[in-house]
């Protein structure tokens, strides 16, 4: 069942992101027809769907702002505050649930290793040689425009980052996995949180192939957040 509800998921964030009316339609009436009959999975069902009403709500806020004289930095900046709809939907469904809200706002424990196959690693170092292969990553990116391009790109991405680091982590690596975890097992919860995090990324045009590896990274993201018991971490992988 929980497979059935978790490939239900998978799809609405597809459908919705495709503005595919029909097909999310028949995914969110398939989540309230289970909703119904399945009284104990009746909290995991609920999170999910109000996720992905939220989520219909943030693909049509930035809808109507797109006919607007509006400039691009604002789109994209408002595109990540319409966000809080789904954050808005999960915390309703706690709530209806008389559910504790929690988001891993701990200082990090990083006494923790991550256990591979054939090694173990250190979480902290785990984390900073992420830090470094990001930093390679868009210094290779900077360097190639000229000096007054990478002053406003900086002073943009900065704000950006911030914003969407906050929301996407506080939903996903927070709220999400948190409730997962203790409502389901910890390697259903990093599945969800993981693949839902990268199909949302089809909505500002990513190919399928890029979610999916934004999809690993988002259960990197998950691992350390849970090895660290905190969410802080994540912040600076994100940012």
């Amino acid at each position: 069942m929980l497979i059935a509800i978790a490939a239900l998921f998978f799809l609405g964030i597809t459908s919705i992101s495709h503005q595919q009316v029909f097909f999310s339609s028949i995914v969110i009436i398939g989540l309230l027809i289970l909703l119904l009959i399945n009284k104990e999975k009746r909290f995991i069902i609920s999170l999910l769907l109000s996720f992905l009403i939220g989520y219909v709500i943030f693909i049509v806020s930035n809808h109507f702002i797109e006919p607007k004289n509006i400039s691009k930095e604002i789109t994209i900046i408002l595109n990540r505050l319409f966000l809080i709809f789904i954050m808005i939907g999960i915390f309703f469904t706690h709530i209806l649930f008389n559910k504790k809200v929690s988001w891993y706002n701990n200082k990090p424990d990083w006494k923790n290793p991550i256990i591979l196959p054939f090694h173990k690693v250190n979480t902290f170092w785990f984390w900073m040689i992420g830090i470094v292969v990001n930093g390679i990553i868009y210094l290779f990116f900077i360097v190639q425009k000229d000096v007054e391009y990478i002053q406003s790109l900086l002073l943009f991405c900065l704000f950006f980052s911030l914003i969407n680091a906050v929301f996407e982590e506080v939903i996903w690596r927070g709220i999400m996995l948190s409730s997962l975890v203790e409502s389901t097992t910890t390697g259903y919860a990093i599945f969800v949180t993981s693949v839902g995090f990268g199909l949302l990324h089809l909505s500002i045009g990513f190919s399928i192939s890029l979610c999916l590896l934004i999809s690993v990274a988002g259960a990197i993201y998950a691992i350390i957040t849970l090895k660290t018991n905190s969410i802080y971490p994540c912040f600076s992988y994100h940012n």
